[in-house]
């Protein structure tokens, strides 16, 4: 019997700083040895011990169950307690988390984004480069076009009808009203064998 799925655990931001190291440790010949503290257990220690949430107000900001904020927490101080008393070095990272960040679309390519490190702005698209973003929250949803235009477009071989590609449908799947044929890319090989043709 195979294990449940491990649920994705939300964290709001990602922490400030990558990791801790200790500082005069006489006990140490050569290299530190390190403790990695996931996402998750960060966050745990976050919502508990920072903001003094108790486990069922933390579970719930990290969409997960009651029970798993308590073991992540309590993995989490037996990490920071070997760190402390061992002398270890602490590096956060990894886990299986997202961050709760703002989404953004593309004006251009539609592409939809998100960006989770907050404390840096956002100044182009990650897809097309282009400089004409808006963020998700601050648009209504019904002004957000899903489905851009792109430059190219679709053209029936057998007649020559033309239309306007829409992004995410392949052309082969609209049939041409004019003949019922189907449809191809306009600057495919195909349509310039029937540019040639003509």
């Amino acid at each position: 019997m195979s294990p449940r799925p491990l649920r994705i655990r939300k964290v709001s931001n990602p922490p400030i700083i990558s990791g801790l190291k200790p500082y005069g440790n006489k006990s140490a010949h050569g290299k530190t040895e390190v403790v990695f503290l996931q996402y998750e257990e960060y966050e745990a220690i976050r919502l508990c011990d920072f903001e003094m949430l108790n486990h069922l107000e933390a579970s719930v900001k990290m969409n997960v169950s009651r029970p798993t904020v308590t073991r992540i927490y309590a993995q989490a101080r037996y990490k920071i307690a070997d760190a402390i008393v061992t002398g270890k070095q602490i590096i956060i990272e990894g886990g299986k988390v997202y961050f709760d960040s703002e989404w953004y679309v593309c004006s251009s390519c539609g592409c939809f984004f998100n960006h989770p490190e907050k404390q840096d702005t956002v100044a182009n698209c990650p897809l097309c480069g282009s400089s004409q973003i808006s963020n998700c929250d601050q648009i209504p949803d019904d002004s957000i076009d899903t489905k851009p235009q792109c430059d190219d477009g679709c053209i029936c071989l057998a007649c020559g009808y033309e239309e306007t590609h829409q992004s995410g449908n392949p052309c082969v799947n609209i049939i041409c009203p004019q003949c019922n044929e189907p449809m191809r890319r306009k600057n495919s090989p195909h349509s310039r064998k029937f540019k040639n043709a003509l």
